[in-house]
């Protein structure tokens, strides 16, 4: 099987350099419009897909992102793994301003978005145990590492809804009673989403500020956030033109089961399956259907 990295770019991150071919492209999705159009291209051999997650310009937030029709379209597109970049807070003294979290659990507070591909019509429970894919992780680690930037690898992310930061007393609450690393906007449900679609996920979320739980620092400025995500947009994209070398042209089936994620997840029997939902589930859902 051929590899396909696709990658959302988040805040400050909305082309990638150095893609051979380069080619914006529309991808339709039965599940609406997806961010922006696609750039398609090869960088080192291998393809690669690339959709920035606001659009360019940055005109969408994070609650009208369209995630479904973003995933879809990735899919549609032939992608095999994709590689999620976003911005997020730090609840961590260790984990700094400028330091990147390949993240590896959620806690999923967005109470304003479609979370799934499935519903009346054709039933599906899958297992996000595990959200993401921990051989991508890995891939995204050693790549990171191998930049030069300061990674840490694990962490749970706190997907809030936004688009205002949080109060000191939920920072307070998220760090010292949730236990939790990193706080963002975005990759809830997209996380989920690429499971159901059977797409290998990673996140890669780049810090930029400490919320507003330190003592030190206060609450979030904006103008400094902004100045640190431009340099955190450019460790980015040292760091996916890494990947290819590390995950190779060729693809075997993921060792965890994340392209497998719907074997047994579909509960609706054949016959009652809705004719509309399992069209728009082709992409998606259409190895299993």
């Amino acid at each position: 099987m051929e590899t396909v990295i696709g990658v959302m770019g988040g805040s400050g991150v909305y082309n990638i350099d150095g893609l051979e071919g380069a080619e914006w492209r529309n991808v339709d999705s039965p599940f609406g419009a997806p961010s922006d159009a696609l750039l398609f291209g090869h960088l080192n051999g291998v393809k690669m897909v690339f959709l920035p997650r606001h659009g360019r310009g940055h005109t969408l937030s994070p609650s009208t992102v369209n995630y479904r029709a973003n995933i879809d379209a990735l899919k549609r597109a032939g992608v095999t793994d994709v590689i999620s970049v976003s911005a997020c807070g730090s609840f961590r003294e260790e984990m700094a301003p400028g330091d990147f979290v390949i993240v590896d659990q959620f806690i999923d507070r967005t109470i304003a978005r479609e979370k799934s591909f499935f519903g009346s019509g054709c039933v599906a429970h899958v297992s996000v145990a595990h959200p993401t894919c921990a051989r991508l992780s890995e891939a995204c680690f050693k790549a990171a590492q191998a930049q030069g930037i300061n990674v840490h690898m694990g962490g749970t992310y706190l997907a809030m809804e936004g688009p205002q930061f949080s109060t000191l007393a939920e920072s307070k609450m998220y760090r010292d009673v949730w236990g939790c690393d990193v706080i963002g906007m975005t990759n809830m449900p997209e996380a989920k989403l690429a499971r159901e679609a059977e797409l290998c996920y990673a996140s890669v979320a780049m810090i930029t500020d400490y919320d507003s739980w330190h003592p030190d620092h206060g609450e979030v400025d904006v103008t400094k956030i902004i100045a640190i995500l431009m340099g955190n947009a450019d460790k980015a994209k040292g760091l996916v033109g890494r990947l290819p070398a590390l995950l190779g042209a060729k693809r075997a089936p993921c060792p965890h089961g994340c392209d497998r994620a719907l074997e047994f997840a579909i509960l609706t029997q054949a016959a009652n399956r809705d004719p509309e939902m399992i069209a728009k589930l082709d992409a998606v859902a259409g190895r299993v259907l």
